[in-house]
């Protein structure tokens, strides 16, 4: 595009006569003494009014055209937990050439004191830019002089070189919102689409003709001038088990479609898969990087020379490059330099390390793929046109026989066919570079699964000495060798998690399989811990010391979006005490057996008393890797039934 629109000569007509902004420090009583029980009783902060405008100009000094956006907003501060939202970050993105620059910052902060409104101005020089990543700087800045009841107000403009997604606006934040207002002008020969997403709807939308606000080459140019507004938005509030809030926040998204040309034609923006499957495929940061013969053409019979099949020599070059290729901690789909580079330096970003591992697998002349993706914190991809933008990842798809494998060697302590949980994002698609390309689910392979086993002996002394074996499978286990490896050993490892628990005292431990990822992950724990004083005629016991429920990650009255656990999961937890003969069990949790809605899990608790010994068995599982908003009241109630039942104990009693 910036080839094609870079040879306009463009003389843009000012559109302050069109705007709708509110004057900047017209603080009122209504503003100050604003009800937020009008909005949300609960709210800490309340955006009062906020308004936006976007347009393309012509940046005379660079000769190109860019994005102009401003922002202007007011908010209104009610309690010290409010505060946060004083603290202000402007995202700023930029590459190799070209950056988004924010200028004319206004930012002041209004209390009333002696019968009036004082306004404390920010001091400019507050401004900080950090650079977050080689693609992202983030503008910072906090408001001065903050109270309990002060409205702070701040606006500025931003420019970017970015014209292909316009400017999104969020009409949902995490505070509720009294007004938001969205106008932008989109030239004729602009074609844009747009949709709106998140369950909020608009309270207005108003289309009209902006008469020659564009002359281009002696010619003018209508514009439409869009309004988009939403009165009394309700906050978004994120909670646990969800992908990126962008997929649910309310908020309007532009992409380029077609831009028309002044020589009478058109250049589409809205490809074909067709035309992305060309692209990708001949992209020398891409495709030309799978097609590479020489980087692997000599190390593929070392690796693969004690495979006995298509698998093993799979999973042989899978190791291999887990091994030999360090994750930078960058996210990229893209091989930064080139593969061999990489592969050389023996680090990489996940789309260097996992096209390393396509082309290792093709040079192997196994049926490898690409699965291109947008990890869970990106948000989903728009599937009615394609947007390479969209995507931010790279996987490897291995076939072999019938069966399928996605592979991922950016994290060495996952087992052979388990993706990351951010890769766990609704769907890929893949990429051939012989076959068209197609869509394909995104799902976990195997379930999070943990068994405890507790085999002990209540002493006379009140002491409980005994064994806890865990065993631990699929994301439980990669999530435990990763909180391992964070030490320097072991036994360093152990003596924290003996100091997280001070109730139970680790006497020694084995830990089996920390290395062989494609294994159950075995803990065992030799333990003591005190239950009683060992005089007491009756003593409470508790069974729920492993893995106690203690808070419902559930706490909105409703949620809106799904509940995305990214992978079903499978509990158990099994308690079998030795308890001296003189004692006999009074009491007791209630036994337990709920379940959720169309088979999506359970709960199960058994408690029984007899040849003086306590056995109690738990088991927890979710079938489903994610369940609709409409079943977040179910799952709500699930987990505050299991919590009030882990709050009653074992009672015993001395005959």
């Amino acid at each position: 595009m910036k080839n094609t629109l870079a040879t306009i000569i463009l003389f843009l007509l000012s559109f302050s006569a069109y705007a709708q902004n509110f004057s900047f420090g017209t603080i009122t009583f209504d503003d100050y003494q604003f009800d937020k029980k009008q909005l949300d009783s609960n709210a800490n902060a309340v955006v009062l009014k906020e308004f936006g405008t976007a347009s393309i100009q012509l940046n005379d000094s660079k000769g190109s055209l860019e994005l102009v956006f401003e922002h202007h907003v007011k908010i209104k501060i009610y309690s010290k937990e409010g505060f946060d939202h004083a603290n202000i970050i402007i995202p700023l993105y930029k590459d190799k050439t070209r950056e988004e620059t924010i200028t004319d910052l206004k930012a002041s902060t209004f209390n009333f004191e002696n019968g009036q409104f004082v306004a404390t101005a920010m001091d400019k020089k507050s401004v900080f830019l950090e650079n977050k990543s080689k693609y992202l700087m983030l503008a910072k800045f906090t408001l001065p002089n903050l109270k309990e009841g002060s409205v702070i107000e701040y606006s500025y403009r931003l420019n970017s070189p970015n014209l292909f997604n316009f400017k999104t606006w969020e009409f949902q934040s995490n505070i509720p919102k009294v007004h938001s207002e969205y106008l932008v002008y989109i030239p004729g020969i602009y074609t844009y689409n747009v949709s709106l997403r998140g369950s909020q709807k608009l309270s207005d939308q108003k289309v009209e003709l902006a008469k020659e606000c564009l002359r281009l080459s002696g010619a003018t140019i209508d514009c439409s001038k869009i309004t988009y507004l939403m009165k009394n938005v309700p906050a978004f509030i994120e909670e646990e088990n969800m992908t990126a809030p962008s997929n649910f926040k309310s908020a309007i998204y532009f992409e380029l479609a077609e831009v028309q040309n002044l020589n009478g034609g058109k250049t589409a923006y809205t490809k074909k898969w067709e035309d992305i499957n060309y692209e990708l495929a001949t992209d020398k940061s891409f495709g030309l990087q799978m097609k590479r013969k020489d980087v692997y053409k000599d190390l593929i019979p070392t690796i693969t020379k004690d495979a006995t099949d298509d698998l093993s020599k799979a999973k042989a070059i899978y190791n291999y490059v887990k091994k030999q290729i360090k994750w930078n901690n960058y996210v990229g789909m893209y091989s930064e330099d080139n593969i061999k580079k990489s592969l050389e330096l023996r680090s990489g970003n996940t789309g260097d390390i996992n096209l390393n591992l396509i082309s290792a697998l093709l040079t192997a002349n196994l049926d490898a793929e690409a699965v291109i993706l947008s990890t869970r914190d990106n948000g989903t991809v728009n599937k009615l046109y394609p947007v390479v933008s969209d995507f931010n990842y790279v996987v490897a798809k291995v076939n072999i026989g019938d069966q399928s494998y996605l592979l991922d060697a950016s994290e060495p302590l996952l087992p052979f066919g388990l993706l990351p949980l951010r890769c766990i994002n609704d769907q890929g698609r893949v990429i051939n570079l012989k076959k068209a390309s197609y869509w394909m689910d995104l799902k976990a392979s195997q379930k999070t699964m943990t068994s405890y086993i507790l085999t002990g002996k209540l002493n006379e002394d009140g002491k409980i000495i005994g064994t806890i074996t865990t065993h631990s499978f699929g994301y439980a286990a990669y999530n435990k060798r990763k909180d391992i490896k964070r030490y320097s050993s072991t036994d360093e490892y152990v003596e924290k998690l003996d100091d997280r628990l001070p109730k139970i005292k680790i006497l020694n431990q084995t830990i089996e399989n920390l290395d062989s990822v494609e294994n159950a992950l075995t803990e065992r724990y030799d333990v003591e811990f005190t239950v009683y004083d060992g005089i007491t005629s009756q003593f409470y016991l508790s069974p729920f010391f492993i893995n106690t429920i203690t808070k419902n990650p559930y706490n909105l009255n409703d949620r809106t979006y799904p509940i995305d656990l990214g992978t079903a999961s499978d509990e158990r937890i099994i308690i079998n005490i030795a308890m001296p003969d003189q004692y006999e069990l009074l009491e007791k949790p209630k036994d337990m057996a709920i379940g959720l809605p169309n088979n999506g899990g359970k709960y199960l608790l058994q408690t029984t008393f007899q040849d003086h010994s306590i056995s109690c068995n738990q088991i927890l599982q979710f079938n489903n890797a994610i369940y609709p908003a409409e079943e977040y009241l179910v799952l709500k109630a699930f987990y505050s039934k299991i919590i009030q039942n882990q709050k009653t104990e074992l009672l015993f009693k001395k005959r």
